[in-house]
């Protein structure tokens, strides 16, 4: 658990899953990437897929849903897929939670990977929300350009994580930078996507950032020219990156990152020459 001021952090995992380095890391030359995290025999990488669970002001809050229990056992096989933890929802149990105990749940965006877990199916086999008690938000530009998908990006945005949400009313767009909870704010962080949304702690004079996609490892916070190929608008997410890599240094802001199997939880750090280094600290998942 990471304790930010009065806000009470708990890093649940989702799933382990296989990709090609191609999509973690994009332009980057395999000579450079492989260095710190060697492919498998099939030549793929690890990615994560972190969740969180936030407690603050009487309000438990989950911070994305990871790829949730709708995949069919085609599609988890095709990622690789595995969970020797359980899913989000098993996380929670651990913790003492149910579905039911959830106040708020923030989509950083709409991503399979970060929202399928948003709902579920019931008994008859309808979608319904998996956390039924709770609104959610999400960015309005997220929302609109996951409505409209092209080529590109349609096999990611999946209507049944979130039209529903919208249309119910259980799902709040929200229009740029918002304080949803004394001391938690949505903050946009464009690149990954135009509607991408980083969420932002600060309480007793702590600052921290789950980075989302903005880094989905702690090694594309160090080098503003690394990222994935998954990013829509990969100079934006550069010029992104280099605004809070300035802030987290002088913050000394604890930082997050949703994928990463090594340095999930960081601070980040530099030296005498002006080299940016993620210092982990190692934070479990429960």
């Amino acid at each position: 658990m990471l304790q930010i001021g009065d806000i009470r952090i708990h890093l649940i995992n989702d799933a382990n899953v296989k990709v090609d380095p191609g999509g973690a890391f994009g332009l980057v030359p395999r000579v450079l990437w492989s260095k710190l995290l060697p492919p498998d025999e099939n030549n793929l990488v690890p990615m994560n897929a972190v969740c969180l669970l936030v407690q603050t002001a009487g309000q438990n809050i989950v911070v994305d849903t990871g790829h949730g229990d709708k995949l069919t056992d085609k599609q988890k096989a095709f990622q690789g897929m595995e969970r020797p933890s359980g899913t989000l929802v098993d996380g929670l149990a651990r913790l003492g939670f149910v579905p039911e105990d959830i106040h708020l749940v923030i989509d950083t965006h709409l991503h399979g990977d970060h929202a399928g877990g948003n709902t579920r199916y019931d008994a008859a086999g309808e979608i319904v929300p998996t956390f039924p008690n709770a609104e959610y938000v999400v960015q309005r530009r997220e929302y609109e350009d996951a409505m409209h998908p092209n080529e590109r990006t349609r096999a990611t945005y999946i209507l049944d994580n979130y039209h529903l949400l919208v249309e119910s009313g259980q799902m709040r767009l929200l229009d740029g930078d918002t304080e949803l909870l004394p001391g938690v704010y949505g903050v946009l962080t464009p690149g990954h996507t135009p509607g991408h949304m980083g969420v932002r702690f600060e309480s007793g004079g702590q600052q921290a950032l789950f980075m989302c996609d903005l880094a989905s490892y702690a090694i594309h916070f160090e080098r503003l020219g690394w990222m994935t190929a998954y990013d829509v608008e990969p100079l934006i997410t550069l010029e992104t990156k280099r605004i809070w890599q300035q802030w987290a240094l002088e913050h000394d802001a604890t930082l997050i990152f949703p994928h990463d199997t090594q340095r999930s939880v960081g601070r980040l750090t530099q030296d005498e020459m002006g080299r940016l280094t993620v210092v982990s600290l190692d934070e479990p998942y429960i």
